[in-house]
């Protein structure tokens, strides 16, 4: 696993083009009324999650202008603005909304494109304010279409993922989650290859062990971690531990 992977372009664009060609497979296959049907992520439909994805590249096109021009473009004015927008594209026609998916998504991959060295290196601040270097905005959108790609619940899951890719972002959960105030100490123990993954304090640790896509929809909030088995440091089997919230 390569943490830096995150903050390399020749990478991350590679998974962004890969996420997002499945993303679209995804969306297009659907019919009208598969598109306006329940999606994994409560309250949503496949359409609010078509539609979300659409705005994240509109958004993040906005930190790539800011990269490349200097001027402060935030990813969106504020979350009241960001929750009504994909209100109102969830509701849009089916096939008006598919092709939105697709021109958004191109046009952020055409902007990215055109980056200098010198916008790649800019300090940009994603929507949370944290202070990155234009170089992650690429990762960000991976994110974004192999995780919705997995919400539209139209038969993708995390075992799609790349292998270097679900290394990458279960390393960077398990970092942020494990700074989160009452994370577990835990030891997550990949059982289909990998080295395990530290999470949380040194202290009373416990082990997670599962297959990396297992472990890895358990730290997104895509599984319960059903398929898991935690086990105390001395080999005591245990109910997984309840981990923060992610994003």
């Amino acid at each position: 696993m390569r943490v830096d992977d995150r903050r390399t372009p020749r990478v991350t664009l590679q998974w962004m083009q890969l996420g997002t060609t499945r993303l679209l497979q995804l969306t297009d296959a659907l019919s009208d009324d598969e598109f306006a049907a329940p999606s994994s992520l409560t309250g949503w439909t496949r359409a609010h999650v078509a539609a979300h994805a659409a705005l994240n590249a509109q958004a993040l096109g906005r930190l790539v202008h800011w990269a490349a021009t200097g001027i402060e473009t935030p990813m969106y004015r504020d979350m009241a603005q960001r929750e009504s927008d994909i209100e109102a594209a969830s509701i849009l026609p089916a096939q008006e909304l598919r092709e939105r998916l697709h021109d958004e998504s191109a046009r952020f991959a055409a902007d990215l494109s055109a980056l200098t060295p010198e916008g790649w290196s800019a300090t940009v601040r994603t929507r949370q304010g944290r202070a990155i270097p234009a170089m992650e905005i690429p990762w960000m959108r991976v994110r974004e279409v192999w995780l919705h790609a997995v919400d539209l619940d139209a038969g993708m899951g995390c075992d799609d993922f790349p292998p270097d890719l679900a290394a990458t972002l279960m390393a960077e959960l398990a970092a942020w989650l494990g700074a989160v105030e009452g994370c577990p100490a835990v030891v997550l123990q990949p059982i289909d290859g990998g080295e395990p993954v530290q999470m949380g304090g040194a202290d009373l640790q416990i082990e997670v062990s599962g297959r990396r896509a297992e472990l890895l929809g358990w730290l997104t909030g895509r599984s319960d971690g059903a398929p898991l088995a935690a086990a105390t440091c001395n080999g005591h089997q245990i109910s997984l531990p309840a981990l923060p919230a992610w994003l």
